[in-house]
C-alpha cells in the first residue's frame, strides 16, 4: 500500500504521526468545518459543490475564509495530495477548515487554518449495497433547525449518539427528526422516499443537511424526467413510500431495505445509481 500524505495548512506531511497542531480550535471546541469528497477513479469528484458549501459554512461560523483559498486553490490541492497519495481508484478526501488557535470560548482571531487528509477505498465506482439496510427513528435527541444546521460543522454529537443507539439495537441506521416530529436525514446521510415513481425529500428549512449529493441526485433525477419534491416528511411517508434509499457523498446511494415492518423495492434505487456512476463516468477525466 502507497504511503498516504496529508496537507496541513500547505504543508504536505506523511500521515504516520501527530499532524494536527496543538491548540487547535477544531479539536478543543469543535470549531470549524469538514468536506468528505468522494474519489471516482483517481478523481475528486464535486469539488465546485463541496467549495461553496464550506464557504457558507465559514461565513455562517462567522471565519474569514483566506483570499488564497479559491476554488482554484482547493481543487489543486486536494489532486495533489491524491496523487502523492498514488490513489488512482475510489477514495475519499476530508477537507477540514478550522478558526485558527488561540482564546477559548472567545477565540482571539476568526482567521482560519486548513487541513486535508486522503483514504483509500476498494470501489473505484458508486456499488449499491447488496443487503438493504434496516433503519428506525431516533427519538431520544432531535436535530433543531438553525442557521448551521445545512453545514457540516465539527458538532456532531447528534450523530455520534445516533450511530451508537443503532448499533445497540442491531439497526444498520437511525433516521433524526426535528422537534416538529419531521423526519429530516441518517446519521451520515440525506434521505429519499420514492412513491408512485415521485422521489421526495426533506426541505432544508426543516432543518436537515444540504448534501452535496442529495443535490446531485436532484438534479440527476431530473434531468433524466424524474419528478422530484422537496417536502416535510413524516413517519408515515415513510410507510407509504415504496422505496427509501439514503445519499452520502462517499457511498453515493445506499438501499434501505426495511423500517420497522415495512418492507422496500429497490428498482428506482438501482436506476439512480447507475445514473450517478454513468454522469461521472463522462464527466471524470483521468488525472494521470
Amino acid at each position: 500500500m502507497a504511503l498516504l500524505y496529508v496537507n496541513n495548512n500547505g504543508q504536505l506531511l506523511e500521515n504516520s504521526g501527530f499532524t494536527v497542531e496543538a491548540g487547535n480550535r477544531g479539536h478543543l471546541y469543535g470549531d470549524g468545518l469538514f468536506e468528505s469528497i468522494r474519489v471516482f477513479k483517481g478523481t475528486p469528484v464535486n469539488l465546485e459543490a463541496h467549495y461553496l458549501r464550506l464557504v457558507d459554512g465559514a461565513m455562517a461560523l462567522k471565519m474569514r475564509v483566506p483570499a488564497f483559498l479559491t476554488l482554484d486553490y482547493f481543487s489543486k490541492h486536494i489532486i495533489e495530495l491524491v496523487k502523492k497519495s498514488e490513489i488512482t481508484g475510489g477514495g475519499r478526501v476530508r477537507f477540514s477548515l478550522d478558526r485558527i488557535a488561540g482564546g477559548t470560548y472567545m477565540p482571539i482571531s476568526n482567521e482560519c487554518t486548513y487541513f486535508i487528509e486522503v483514504y483509500p477505498l476498494n470501489e473505484s465506482t458508486y456499488q449499491l449495497n447488496a443487503k438493504g439496510w434496516e433503519v428506525d427513528l431516533f427519538m431520544e435527541m432531535k436535530k433543531h433547525r438553525d442557521k448551521l444546521s445545512n453545514f457540516k460543522t465539527k458538532n456532531g454529537l447528534c450523530y455520534v449518539m445516533a450511530s451508537i443507539a443503532a448499533q445497540e439495537k442491531e439497526l444498520d441506521e437511525y433516521l433524526l427528526c426535528n422537534p416538529q416530529g419531521n423526519v429530516l436525514e441518517g446519521t451520515s446521510s440525506n434521505l429519499f422516499v420514492v412513491s408512485n415513481g415521485v422521489l421526495y425529500t426533506p426541505g432544508l428549512e426543516d432543518g436537515c443537511l444540504a448534501g452535496v449529493m442529495r443535490m446531485t441526485v436532484i438534479n440527476l433525477a431530473l434531468e433524466h424526467g424524474i419528478k422530484v419534491y422537496e417536502c416535510s416528511i413524516l413517519p408515515q411517508n415513510l410507510l407509504a413510500g415504496s422505496e427509501l434509499f439514503l445519499t452520502n457523498a462517499i457511498r453515493g446511494i445506499i438501499w434501505v431495505g426495511g423500517y420497522r415492518t415495512k418492507r422496500y423495492s429497490n428498482e428506482m434505487t438501482r436506476k439512480i445509481t447507475d445514473l450517478l456512476n454513468q454522469k461521472f463516468e463522462l464527466e471524470v477525466p483521468s488525472i494521470d
